[in-house]
């Protein structure tokens, strides 16, 4: 092995270590982002994490017929499940946003890593997500 061979190896960690920190950091966001999501012109409103979990819901006194409640109670459902996917769709491209170029990052430029799959952590010993971690 070359002299400077155990740098490079060195060198390799220490990308792989802020890598997994950027990664974290970005869950971490993820975790504590929201994002909202409407139907019906606003007459539902789906909250959601930036982790796609649904953690608020709203829906407008205007949505309610009382004349009509087995159609309100249709409309309604519709109304809320197209709030919970325009909120999902939000939290997706979030998603994209924060762990995109680090999944880009990741798949390429650290030998072993494997494009497939996105070369995430765990395919690390040691760095968590994986077997043996």
């Amino acid at each position: 092995m070359e002299p400077g061979g155990q740098l490079n190896m060195q060198e390799l960690l220490q990308q792989a270590q802020a890598m997994q920190e950027q990664l974290f950091n970005a869950q971490r966001e993820l975790a504590e982002a929201e994002v909202k999501g409407t139907a019906g012109g606003g007459l539902v409103t789906a909250t959601v994490n930036g982790q796609g979990e649904v953690v608020g819901l709203s829906i407008d006194p205007k949505a309610i017929d009382a004349d009509d409640p087995a159609d309100t109670a249709e409309t309604i459902a519709d109304l809320v499940l197209a709030a919970i996917r325009d909120a999902a769709r939000e939290a997706q491209e979030l998603q994209q946003e924060k762990m995109g170029p680090l999944a880009q990052g990741l798949g390429g430029g650290i030998p072993g890593a494997g494009g497939e799959g996105g070369g995430l952590p765990g395919g690390f010993p040691g760095l968590g997500g994986g077997p043996g971690a």
